[in-house]
């Protein structure tokens, strides 16, 4: 089995000292935008001792075209950005090992100027675990919430009133291991993201092959594991990410191990988790290795899409009115090893980081159908992982 790339990027990788930006003197200072812009966050890997790695870009939403508007040195591989739900905070992780001597990677907090996207550095917490590869915040915007990828924990910090973090509040060991043993090793916490009412936090660990449920405390940011109204996948899978549809109460979620994306019922009143259908993200005719990344649904809730690592495309499915997946198109990514993707505020492009070719390229989307377009756009950036648009705040 070809090696992923996260161990390989974190392992020899600590925090330490970098050189950054304190107090109240902003990352950037970028022109302000025209109206048709849209400023976008790129997250990547500092790889090869390089230190910019936070990105932030321009986008004319009329034609796609990008602009890089400032490279930001923000700590040792910033992969993973959420948005607070005001707009006016952007978190990063910095996906490493150790911080200072401790096995932890870090989460940053960074106030963002409305108009221009500039960032000005708040502070900085450990992430209470080693490897944070994803980022969220609850839904009022009172804790974030962080999944550590190497030792399988799933941790919440709170957010003060001017964005900044305090102290992780409550930390959640996974435990357990699947039958995939170079990946399944033991517990690898990779996605963290709260249920559309706030009461219950999902964690989708690759190494155990559950989805996870918990009560969530939006008082104290305590996580209460409701193990039985967990969902257990077949061994194997690798659950990676989770995307909640926007009415129905489904929540979708993409197999790193198998080439899957399986469709979830979530009670709304118990959190309780159902399998209602499995597909493959691939054609039948493929039979290379391939490695699920990104999910994501779009705002009309008729469209569902997934980066395939490997094959390098992004499988397209359409949602029926009650739920059922349908693969509908199978569109190349133009580069190699796609990691997030996202669809821009207007609808119009969506946008697939391709970590391992070093490039951020543009397809037309068709509104109605969701189907997918190649376009001549692209920006070159190294080894770029996550998108955020300043538009797309909250989770």
């Amino acid at each position: 089995m070809t090696s992923l790339s996260r161990r390989d990027f974190v392992a020899a990788t600590t925090l330490g000292a970098v050189g950054l930006l304190r107090g109240t003197a902003a990352l950037a200072q970028p022109a302000r935008p025209r109206a048709a812009d849209a400023l976008l966050y790129v997250g990547t890997y500092t790889e090869a001792g390089r230190t910019d790695g936070l990105y932030l870009l321009r986008m004319d939403t009329l034609s796609g075209a990008l602009r890089q508007v400032e490279a930001l040195d923000v700590g040792a591989n910033p992969s993973f950005l959420t948005i607070h739900p005001n707009g006016r905070t952007l978190y990063s992780v910095n996906e490493v090992t150790e911080t200072e001597g401790r096995p932890t990677g870090a989460v940053r907090a960074f106030a963002i100027d409305a108009e221009s996207g500039a960032l000005t550095w708040l502070d900085e917490q450990p992430s209470e675990g080693a490897a944070p590869c994803y980022v969220s915040t609850d839904r009022k915007g009172r804790f974030v919430l962080v999944a550590n990828y190497v030792s399988g924990t799933v941790a919440t910090l709170p957010i003060d009133e001017t964005g900044a973090l305090d102290h992780a509040s409550h930390v959640v060991q996974h435990v357990g291991k699947g039958p995939v043993t170079a990946r399944q090793e033991h517990a690898h916490a990779h996605c963290v993201v709260p249920h559309p009412s706030n009461r219950f936090v999902l964690a989708a660990d690759l190494g155990v092959d559950r989805v996870l449920v918990y009560r969530f405390d939006e008082g104290t940011g305590a996580l209460q594991h409701l193990e039985e109204r967990d969902a257990v996948l077949p061994p194997g899978t690798g659950p990676r990410h989770l995307a909640f549809h926007p009415t129905l109460p489904l929540v979708f979620v993409s197999g790193e191990l198998n080439s899957t994306v399986t469709a979830l019922h979530c009670d709304p009143q118990t959190g309780a988790l159902r399998v209602v259908q499995t597909l493959s993200t691939l054609p039948a005719s493929f039979k290379g290795e391939n490695y699920p990344a990104d999910i994501h649904v779009a705002r009309s809730g008729r469209t569902l899409y997934v980066s395939n690592r490997g094959h390098n495309s992004v499988a397209v499915f359409s949602i029926a009115a009650k739920g059922t997946l349908t693969l509908q198109q199978v569109m190349s990514t133009g580069g190699n090893w796609p990691r997030n993707f996202t669809i821009d505020p207007s609808g119009r492009w969506l946008l697939v980081a391709n970590q391992k070719s070093g490039s951020v390229e543009v397809f037309a989307r068709d509104a109605e159908s969701g189907r997918l377009t190649a376009t001549s756009q692209r920006i070159e950036l190294p080894s770029p992982v996550c998108i955020r648009f300043q538009a797309h705040a909250g989770v």
